[in-house]
């Protein structure tokens, strides 16, 4: 991975916007790497993999027994009414 710094990219931000297309860049700010440049296609990948892993843990939760919140408002809702003794 290519690494600049914060006033070198900003001074030639078309070149690393260029370079990003092909391989992320590290952003440095005194010395500590504060962002990274990547190529849209990259980000659009990486947020694809984030949604399929936070899908998998949902489908996780749920076979362990996790219904959500709209299914656990129904049965709150439920078991107050049999409490009060409340139809509505």
């Amino acid at each position: 991975m290519k690494s600049a710094t914060a006033t070198e990219v900003k001074n030639k931000f078309g070149e690393y916007l260029q370079h990003a297309r092909s391989e992320a860049v590290e952003v440095r700010k005194t010395g500590r790497p504060v962002a990274v440049l990547l190529a849209w296609d990259e980000y659009e990948r990486l947020m694809a993999l984030d949604d399929a892993w936070w899908a998998e843990q949902a489908r996780k939760a749920e076979k362990k027994g996790y219904v959500g919140p709209t299914a656990a408002m129904r049965v709150i809702k439920s078991r107050m009414r049999e409490k009060t003794g409340s139809n509505s």
